[in-house]
């Protein structure tokens, strides 16, 4: 139906009057809603970055990476994983930060992780005499 008011519009002659009907189309109709997904990723070698990279890519992913056997295994080879991963999240505009020794979790730039400073347990006497 909209298609064919298209090619008439296109094939009719110069000469023929046109109607004083419009086309009107929404644009806006076709875009699914999009979803936040989780993703948990493990980084066993550097060439998994990718896969990571691509999810990050899409713009509605935050990933959870496991990266305990990469670290295990070659931790040279963990950091410069690490550094793309932070170099693409950077670009994106998102987040990222480490959680435990093993997790890093990478946000979109529409989700962003709260670091909080680590407290310093110092303890002050409660006296003079403590």
């Amino acid at each position: 139906m909209v298609f064919d008011k298209i090619k008439k519009v296109f094939s009719d002659s110069v000469a023929e009057p046109m109607d004083d009907e419009y086309l009107e189309i929404d644009v806006g109709h076709e875009e699914k809603e999009k979803k936040v997904l989780v993703k948990l990723f493990i980084l066993k070698d550097y060439e998994d970055v990718n896969e990571i990279l691509n999810a990050l890519r899409e713009g509605y992913t935050i990933a959870v990476i496991d990266i305990k056997v990469i670290r295990k295994k070659d931790p040279i080879e963990l950091k410069r994983a690490v550094s793309k991963i932070k170099k693409t999240t950077d670009a994106l505009e998102g987040t990222i930060a480490g959680f435990g020794e093993n997790i890093v979790i990478v946000t979109p730039s529409f989700a962003k992780i709260q670091k909080q400073p680590e407290k310093i347990d110092k303890e002050e006497p409660r006296n003079r005499f403590d």
